[in-house]
């Protein structure tokens, strides 16, 4: 395929000039409409200026990470009652005043584009003009610099935080005349609070994020950013580190997707987009800009809100119509990461509750919550579970299924079954539980996807009304990787139908994405394989300890089917992709590396080509299976809960993952292997790696493999027979298929030059095709409903 890339369309820019700003906490305030598909409120965002918080990875490169010299002495966080306040309603004896909701009286003077740059009210600043300083070491006005897009901003002002009462203690300095520095220096106190103050941390930071303003900002929009000023604050230390922004979506925002459930009713949801979140609010998207969050959001009484939240939140009525919904998070994670859902959502909850349900749903008691620092975490400060003695040892974490109430009997049915499993299973390998709790969603039928915590977008190629031999069949179904989210996993409605493997699968992978790809975050987002690589090599190893029914070799067999599978799905897309979206690695030694200010883009972030690819998947699938084969399974096993304890709450590049590695590798199973190698093999080349090919040529076909073949030849031998032969003729018997058994069989078939109708009406009916989930037919890691290749099938 020959496609000329265009590095202005196909690279995602991250603007935020996170080298000299950091966002540490994110508090939202907002309103869901549905009637006009927008939510509307605002944000304070609360910053911390300077090069404190750089340190060095073990990759010898930078990364803006805050680092604690002391153990992580705190206790598992618990459900925080933050008060949940309607800021309209704020007494004027308390300070406040009136900045929550665009007042309905105000003029917008937003542009054509809906960008207001408040030029009318402070003189504006240019877009094409810039004389400001994105540093801290010019002579002009330093610039703060948001990613930012499909938004109207409204308003942007200072925050006064040195009016909220009782504030006084965060005011060291006595001699303090300035307030400007009187405000800043409470809110570095505030940010830099001992993680088991964090009750007491969220309680100001609500508190302060209701102060009154003190001042408009100059802003100015671009495409991609936002960018504010104050007069005279020349550098990051002296611009204001509370703002609060006043901004509303647009319908066509590309954050969030505005639609209806299974029973027509309106919802709201974070789609994965590529862009990530820029388009639900103002943010540092580049994943270093590490920071936590609290968000309110209220909506009408009948709708259900989701989020990214260590609490398990209720809703607060407000008034008759209206409840208001507050969720927190306390582990700093990039911005990317928070998802929100809103919608008629029903929890579906079992009949009978069973032991491991009850124990799930048990919060912890003060006892339980004793802290014991078994060793020093490296991530920045926070409530840590991998520091909590009881949160060691829970196999299942409290959690949550949510679904549209027409599909509560097929999640009782199958999703509730298997949420406990999954989870005890992916403790058994990998050890603690990185997130306190777990919400599960089936969302809307039109959902382009069959799973997000890390999201993937599919569709029906849009070239194509049917299925049909050929290379198109490997386009049927196609994704886009976007950053996964803590605390919540999406689910389409798919994944409900036929058996429990499909969703136990999808369940499996969704749940490895909190170790990896969540607690272990890439520092440059084009090394995808470290999300996605992990998650679906892991996706094996959790289902096959989930479903204990299996024998050992059982579930060894039926892995190896899966490989044969991926290998072939591998080879297909590598022959139909362009070689530049091939590699794992594509910004090789500059991978990792940004502007001075922190600026950097993501190759080929936006370029749609990139949709139909599964590169970072299947690579870096084989690449772990083969190092998991070098050094045997308990010894991978073993290194990979080692690595996780290592590097939970961090951010990475393949060096640090495959230098510990190697150190943990025995001088005679090492051979030729080094970083150097891997990355040339493996992670900087286009094509088949070397040492796959080798593999793949050198071993024997799986068992269930060569079932498949057995029964392609005699579907073969009838598809060769005339329409009229000898009723006495020999009867074709076939054997039963497990699900990826007969995905392969199709594949196979599909290889056909022609398949005439009888043949296809006869698989229909021996493999009740129709009634079979969407696992039967796998594009690599994203699959399609069967029902829809049959008929497919039919049309050829």
């Amino acid at each position: 395929m020959d496609i000329k890339l265009d590095p202005s369309r196909d690279d995602l820019p991250l603007m935020a000039n996170t080298s000299h700003i950091l966002v540490k906490h994110y508090v939202l305030d907002l309103d869901v409409d549905f009637e006009s598909q927008i939510i509307e409120g605002t944000l304070v965002l609360f910053f911390e200026s300077g090069n404190r918080y750089r340190k060095k990875s073990s990759s010898t490169e930078e990364t803006c990470q805050s680092e604690s010299d002391e153990a992580c002495k705190f206790r598992t966080p618990e459900p925080c009652h933050v008060p949940v306040t309607n800021t309209r309603t704020f007494s004027s004896k308390m300070g406040y005043n009136d900045f929550a909701i665009y007042g309905k009286g105000e003029k917008d003077t937003s542009g054509k584009d809906g960008n207001h740059d408040n030029q009318e009210q402070a003189s504006g600043i240019s877009s094409s003009k810039y004389c400001c300083d994105t540093g801290n070491h010019g002579s002009e006005d330093f610039l703060l610099v948001l990613d930012c897009c499909d938004l109207s901003v409204l308003k942007v002002e200072e925050v006064d935080v040195a009016a909220v009462p009782g504030i006084e203690k965060f005011t060291r300095s006595p001699k303090l005349t300035v307030v400007s520095e009187l405000r800043n220096q409470i809110v570095h106190e505030l940010v830099t609070l001992p993680a088991d103050r964090w009750r007491e941390q969220l309680d100001h930071y609500a508190r302060c994020s209701q102060a009154p303003g003190c001042g408009e900002l100059l802003f100015d929009t671009d495409t991609w950013s936002l960018q504010i000023r104050k007069t005279g604050a020349q550098t990051a230390i002296d611009f204001p580190h509370a703002i609060r922004i006043r901004y509303r979506t647009k319908p066509q925002g590309r954050s969030v997707t505005w639609t209806s459930d299974q029973s027509g009713r309106p919802c709201v949801y974070t789609m994965g987009s590529p862009i990530n979140n820029r388009a639900l609010f103002p943010c540092q998207e580049p994943p270093v800009a590490m920071s936590t969050w609290q968000a309110t959001v209220r909506a009408a009484a009948s709708f259900v809100v989701l989020m990214s939240g260590e609490n398990s939140a209720q809703p607060t009525q407000l008034r008759e119509g209206c409840s208001s919904w507050h969720y927190y998070v306390t582990m700093p994670m990039p911005a990317s990461t928070f998802t929100i859902a809103v919608g008629p959502w029903t929890e579906v909850k079992p009949e009978t509750c069973s032991p491991n349900d009850q124990a799930a749903k048990r919060p912890f008691s003060p006892s339980e919550a004793d802290f014991r620092c078994a060793s020093i975490c490296g991530h920045v400060e926070y409530p840590c579970r991998f520091q909590n003695a009881s949160a060691t040892t829970q196999e299942i974490i409290p959690h949550r299924v949510f679904a549209p109430g027409c599909l509560r009997g097929a999640c009782q049915e199958t999703l509730l079954q298997l949420v406990s499993p999954c989870l005890s299973a992916a403790h058994s390998v990998l050890g603690t539980h990185p997130f306190s709790r777990l919400d599960v969603l089936i969302v809307p039928a039109n959902f382009p996807s069959l799973g997000m915590a890390s999201s993937f977008l599919t569709s029906v190629c849009p070239d194509q009304d049917s299925l049909t031999c050929g290379p198109c069949y490997k386009a049927f179904l196609f994704k886009f990787a976007c950053p996964n989210s803590p605390h919540i996993v999406f689910l389409s409605q798919s994944t409900l139908t036929g058996g429990s493997h499909l969703c136990g699968t999808r369940l499996c992978h969704e749940i490895a994405h909190a170790w990896f790809g969540l607690a272990i975050g890439a520092r440059d987002w084009t090394e995808e394989w470290l999300s996605e690589g992990f998650a679906t090599h892991l996706e094996d190893v959790f289902w096959a300890k989930a479903q204990q029914q299996l024998a050992p070799h059982e579930a060894q067999e039926q892995q190896e089917l899966r490989a044969c599978l991926r290998w072939r799905r591998l080879q297909d897309e590598l022959r139909n992709s362009p070689e530049q979206l091939q590699v794992l690695r594509p910004s090789k030694e500059k991978t990792g590396h940004v502007t001075d200010s922190g600026s950097s883009v993501v190759k080929h972030g936006l370029n749609p080509e990139k949709g139909f690819m599964q590169v970072h998947y299947l690579k870096g699938y084989f690449l772990l299976r083969f190092l998991a084969r070098r050094l045997g399974d308990d010894t991978y096993f073993s290194f990979l809960r080692k690595f996780v304890h290592t590097f939970h709450g961090q951010l990475i590049l393949s060096q640090d993952f495959l230098q510990m590695l190697l150190e943990n590798i025995p001088e005679e199973k090492r051979l030729d292997l080094s970083v150097e190698s891997i990355f040339r093999d493996w992670l900087e080349s286009s094509g088949l790696p070397q040492p796959l090919q080798t593999e793949r040529q050198a071993g024997a076909e799986c068992g269930l493999a060569r079932q498949v073949g057995a029964e392609v030849a005699k579907w073969n031998r009838v598809n060769r027979r005339p329409r009229k032969r000898n009723r006495r003729g020999t009867k074709e018997v076939f054997e039963k298929l497990l699900p990826d058994q007969l995905v392969l069989l199709l594949e196979h078939l599909l290889e056909q030059k022609t398949l005439n109708p009888r043949t296809l009406q006869s698989l229909e009916r021996t493999y009740h095709l129709p009634q079979q989930d969407a696992e039967n037919v796998w594009i690599g890691q994203e699959r399609g409903a069967c029902s829809d290749v049959a008929r497919s099938l039919l049309h050829v």
